[in-house]
């Protein structure tokens, strides 16, 4: 399967012969209507909270540099700087040779403060003019735009030469034939973003941010625009993939011009060439690296490359590229289990999630150095991945990571998170598949993500096939078809793709691997600290607060240290941790989100990190057997609730909490509880639960809609241990960790009996749930806790420190097992009725 750029317009034809090129220098010169040569009346905007890079940018140096790393030439204008602004009424004319009212600073989105706007806009023009150097005469001249936010329109010298859709992939246009002889070229780009009004590809961007996990969209230009001559025949894409088993690096020209032209490819270790490569262009070549030195975050060793367009012993074209030899895979460990390999080695993926939000810049990094600060301290606190969160970052972003050494998750940015509808599902698509087309040559990518907890996901079996069709695109590197496969708005496990995801907060998730598929936490932490003078909206939120640095430090190494655990343990080889900024109101970061105050001692936080892709190692941990537990049909508490409390085999007889009432029951009387504040206290710890333990119930719900409710739990120093309960998310009853979930296949009914079981096997990693005797659903879970010591506890859960979920209906014939209940004794205890 071919994904070519499909976001090459093509230029107007038969105006003027390429000859045409006019006079100019390598830097954008500034034309007699060029807004850059009149700057007064621009000024950058105010924003809540500015970085250190703030205070660097202006219209003399509003990122410079190169914007291709890999795709390398001599030539090019930046054309970024001011422009001239207005907004665009509905079906309005272009603003041919006609100044515009205001100016904004390109390319910061015009809702930043830097781009001088500051404000939203529906639809806009942005107009400017160049010239072109006399050096460039006789080639051809491409407009490159690195991004435009969402739908653009490019007019030079009042012809209409691009149309683009899509807010996160760059296109090209030649625009040689619309050129003028000489002097002054008219450039014009309309650009409309209705952002969460429609179900384009947004990421976290809302035209109006939430104060929660929704921020300020960014709308128009947002990354360099830029021109460069080439020749008639020419190099337009490299395509570069390692091929470790044969000491080689697969390359593939993509080029414009007469087909049939010849490849020269050359490797070099500094000066020292390494490999060479002839051959066809548009086709794959394999240049040879004897003995080749690995790209790894420890050693991200990348190799130079020169590659020439050659028609009849004549170069027509030269660029320069760079690359690093690396495999990506999958390996079993000593343990048995399957964990994630980079370069036939297990190594655990350690990341943050890193969403790429700037309070002055909104989408778009205020400088080059700001947008590798983020980078540089990953490495910093000795992590080695990033998950580059819902959102696609400008090449040069790609670069630093090759060079620090990260590996990195590259999400497809989401739509709104309601399901995509039809009109739109091949847009996603088509976007999902150009970002891969564009991003499959850097060499630090190692995951696509097509999903997020669900966000757009209309089918689960389209989810599946998406996820083939991505790896078939691109095999040389996983696939995880759905981070957070357990979460908030997912259809469930796919079964596709290389990776089995869980989000667990505060977590971290304990899914473990299985078939051909590792195990990894998407999202986990989020543990926050407000830092006056240094919030969004003077305030904010986290997954848990804590009241002091050393506080939030000493809460991350535990959780880290939990990682270890479910690595070992479980058999997780990946997490990532919420996150490495703040944004916005989530204040979970390890630095503000004005990146000015670090959070957290990065000593401690760089050794655990450092302890646990040292001890993952894949030889794993394994707990003792789980004792046989105590025999009999009645378990080791029952609780019948035949107008008394009292436990009817055990000791710890129970009380009515809230004004909780009796009535009638499925065998005699049961307790009727409110939803809102009533349950059944035991008053201690009944199971030990770091072993196998079962918990029966008969259940009736008086509404089965959106709200959880638990039927029987016990409380853990946070959250409920386990929670047999009515899953509002899905809408059916549920054996569940927190994050984790053995759900029945249809939804219950109001005001009918049911009996529940709810079954967890230590010595297998399971959660099973039985319903009306029959078991509807088992998954794959790990625990940490060694043993919750709360109280077990009959019509509410505890999450987040809080009680929660109360049940909201009749419950009746409690009875709490030391053991794992198998099939028929499970079938037995609900055919007699107790």
């Amino acid at each position: 399967m071919e994904f070519r750029r499909r976001a090459v317009a093509a230029a107007v034809a038969g105006l003027l012969a390429a000859t045409a090129l006019a006079a100019g220098s390598q830097q954008a010169t500034a034309g007699p209507q060029d807004p850059a040569a009149k700057p007064n009346g621009w000024h950058v905007g105010t924003p809540p909270l500015s970085t250190p890079w703030t205070a660097d940018v202006s219209p003399a140096n509003a990122l410079p540099e190169y914007p291709r790393p890999q795709l390398t030439r001599s030539k090019w204008q930046n054309l970024n700087g001011l422009w001239e602004f207005a907004p665009a009424a509905t079906g309005e004319a272009p603003p041919i040779d006609r100044t515009l009212a205001e100016q904004v600073l390109v390319p910061y989105p015009i809702e930043s403060a830097l781009s001088g706007i500051q404000r939203h806009e529906d639809r806009m023009w942005y107009r400017r003019t160049f010239t072109v150097p006399s050096s460039w005469k006789n080639q051809r001249l491409v407009l490159h735009f690195g991004a435009v936010d969402y739908v653009a329109k490019v007019w030079v010298n009042g012809r209409q030469v691009a149309t683009h859709r899509g807010g996160y992939d760059g296109f090209d246009v030649d625009v040689t034939n619309v050129l003028k002889r000489s002097g002054p070229q008219e450039l014009i780009v309309w650009a409309e973003d209705l952002t969460d009004e429609t179900f384009q590809p947004v990421g976290k961007q809302r035209e109006v941010a939430d104060h929660g996990i929704f921020y300020q969209g960014s709308s128009g230009i947002w990354r360099t625009v830029w021109m460069e001559p080439v020749a008639r025949s020419s190099i337009d894409r490299l395509q570069l993939t390692p091929d470790l088993p044969s000491s080689s690096l697969k390359l593939t020209a993509d080029t414009s011009g007469p087909a049939g032209l010849d490849v020269e490819a050359t490797a070099y270790d500094g000066s020292k060439i390494v490999g060479k490569a002839n051959g066809k262009a548009d086709t794959e070549l394999t240049l040879p690296i004897k003995n080749p030195k690995l790209w790894s975050p420890d050693s991200p060793f990348l190799y130079t490359l020169k590659v020439k367009l050659v028609d009849r012993g004549k170069t027509q074209d030269e660029v320069g590229s760079y690359s690093g030899m690396r495999s990506v895979g999958k390996v079993k460990g000593a343990d048995g289990k399957l964990r994630l390999a980079l370069n036939g080695k297990i190594l655990f993926n350690l990341s943050t999630l890193d969403q790429g939000f700037w309070p002055d810049g909104l989408n778009t990094a205020p400088t080059d150095e700001a947008l590798k600060f983020d980078l540089e301290q990953h490495k910093v606190l000795g992590f080695n991945t990033v998950r580059k969160h819902i959102k696609v970052e400008p090449d040069r972003w790609y670069y630093h990571a090759d060079k620090l050494g990260l590996m990195v998750w590259q999400d497809m940015p989401a739509a709104k998170t309601d399901p995509i509808p039809g009109p739109w599902r091949d847009q996603f698509k088509a976007e999902l598949h150009e970002m891969v087309e564009e991003h499959r040559s850097f060499t630090s990518i190692t995951t696509w993500i097509p999903f997020n907890e669900g966000w757009g996901e209309w089918d689960l079996a389209e989810t599946g096939r998406i996820a083939d069709s991505v790896k078939a695109q691109d095999p040389s590197r996983l696939v995880n078809a759905h981070s957070g496969m357990n979460c908030c708005d997912s259809l469930g496990d796919s079964g596709r793709g290389d990776v089995i995801d869980h989000h667990a907060y505060l977590g971290p998730a304990t899914s473990a691997p299985a078939g051909d598929r590792v195990a990894v936490d998407g999202e986990h932490g989020g543990f926050g600290l407000k830092t006056p003078d240094h919030m969004w909206f003077g305030d904010g939120f986290a997954y848990e607060m804590t009241p002091d640095k050393a506080t939030l430090t000493r809460r991350y190494v535990e959780n880290q240290r939990d990682v270890l655990r479910s690595a070992n343990s479980c058999g997780i080889s990946g997490s990532v941790y919420t996150q490495i900024t703040d944004v916005e109101g989530e204040l979970n970061g390890f630095f503000t989100y004005d990146r000015q105050v670090p959070k957290m001692d990065f000593a401690q936080v760089r050794a655990v990190n450092t302890a646990i892709i040292k001890g993952a190692d894949g030889t794993g941990t394994s707990g003792p057997t789980p004792p046989p537990g105590t025999p009999g049909a009645d378990g080791i508490h029952f609780y019948p609730l035949d107008g008394t409390t009292e436990d009817a085999v055990g000791t710890k007889d129970a009380t009515l909490q809230g004004g909780a009432v009796f009535a009638p029951g499925k065998n005699g009387q049961g307790v009727a509880l409110n939803g809102s504040s009533q349950f059944v206290d035991t008053g201690a710890q009944l199971l030990d639960t770091a072993n196998s333990y079962t918990a029966t119930a008969w259940v009736k719900l008086n509404k089965a809609d959106g709200a959880f409710q638990t039927i029987v739990s016990q409380d853990g120093d946070r959250d409920s241990a386990f929670f047999l309960q009515y899953s509002g998310a899905d809408q059916r009853f549920a054996m569940s960790f927190p994050g984790q979930r053995a759900l029945a296949p249809i939804k219950p009914n109001p005001d009918q009996w049911y009996h529940l079981t709810g079954v967890r096997d230590a010595a297998k990693g399971e959660l099973k749930l039985y319903v009306d005797g029959e078991l509807v659903a088992t998954e794959s879970a790990c625990s940490l806790d060694a043993t919750s010591t709360g109280n077990a506890v009959i019509g509410r859960g505890k999450f987040g420190g809080n009680p929660v979920d109360y049940l909201d209906g009749t419950v009746d014939q409690v009875h709490f097992f030391d053991r794992a209940l198998g099939v028929e004794e499970v079938r037995a205890l609900y055919t007699s009725g107790r």
